[in-house]
């Protein structure tokens, strides 16, 4: 397994590859993925006035569905380590018409606190798990709340209850360049934090309080379009880069061998059925992490 350092280079080059294709995809991921992350963003139950961070936020379509919750007098911080998705975030949802809305650019992992805080809450969609070491990345989240502050995450369970997602990776393959490794273990990705007992472990030594882990389970539902649908996901993956370096043919076959794969989540006329695993993360910020409050006894 690569040292963190390594690890965290690799992740910060890969989204600088992968941001092309979560721009041009951003409104279908802001309508379609909502649902990975709506379980958090009811726990959150943000309100007016309050001073929210958002970890991972993208293209900016979370930092501004909470940007409506607090109003004009609350403030809602979008944080991402990519300078395009960041640039596009702010492109796509200017503050004059989402009055306190931000967005910088920040890696979370190297961060004392996050410039703004002291925040009432933290929100992540499906980023936890992108982290190279996710105790310093939830220990600076932790130390960005004000005490008492609560935090609302969701992250994928494992792969058996995820089984399109390696669709676009499986059925792209074949047709295009190298593709990136697979991450190992406890590498980030998308079933980093699988392990119910581990993502426990992690926000209990980064100080976090009252951790929950609770199984959610929601379908991502798309037109019954297969060759949109096969390129949208292939272009937010692993496999995205390659898919636009290469030649129209490749491309073709490649959303072909894509579509292929998700035959089994079609239903002919209506659409894709995408059902997919989530962990809902909940946690207070309050005191300092000690050796006694790392438990397992929390899960859902």
């Amino acid at each position: 397994m690569a040292d963190t350092a390594g690890l965290r280079a690799c992740g910060a080059a890969f989204w600088a590859g992968a941001a092309a294709g979560w721009i041009r995809h951003a409104d279908r991921q802001d309508e379609t993925g909502r649902p990975l992350g709506a379980a958090a963003m009811d726990r959150l139950a943000a309100r007016p006035a309050e001073r929210i961070l958002d970890v991972g936020c993208g293209c900016g379509g979370t930092t501004a569905e909470i940007a409506a919750a607090v109003g004009e007098t609350g403030a809602a911080i979008g944080v991402d380590i990519d300078v395009a998705m960041v640039t596009a975030a702010r492109r796509r949802f200017p503050i004059d018409g989402y009055p306190g809305i931000q967005f910088q650019v920040a890696d979370i992992e190297t961060l004392d606190v996050v410039p703004g805080a002291p925040f009432d809450a933290a929100y992540s969609r499906m980023t936890l798990m992108l982290l190279a070491d996710p105790v310093a990345g939830c220990r600076t989240i932790r130390r960005s709340l004000r005490p008492g502050g609560r935090l609302a995450a969701t992250v994928f369970r494992d792969s058996g209850v995820n089984p399109w997602l390696s669709a676009a990776m499986l059925g792209a393959a074949p047709h295009l360049g190298p593709l990136p490794p697979l991450p190992v273990g406890d590498e980030p990705g998308p079933f980093a934090l699988a392990d119910p007992a581990r993502l426990v472990r992690i926000l209990t030594t980064a100080g976090f309080t009252a951790v929950t882990i609770t199984q959610c389970d929601v379908t991502l539902e798309t037109p019954d379009d297969a060759d949109a649908v096969a390129e949208w996901l292939i272009e937010v993956g692993p496999a995205g880069t390659a898919y636009r370096a290469a030649p129209p043919a490749g491309q073709a076959s490649a959303r072909t061998g894509v579509a292929r794969l998700l035959g089994r989540f079609r239903e002919p006329g209506v659409g894709y059925r995408l059902p997919t695993g989530l962990w809902l993360v909940t946690a207070n910020a309050a005191g300092t992490p000690t050796h006694h409050e790392t438990r397992e006894d929390n899960i859902q």
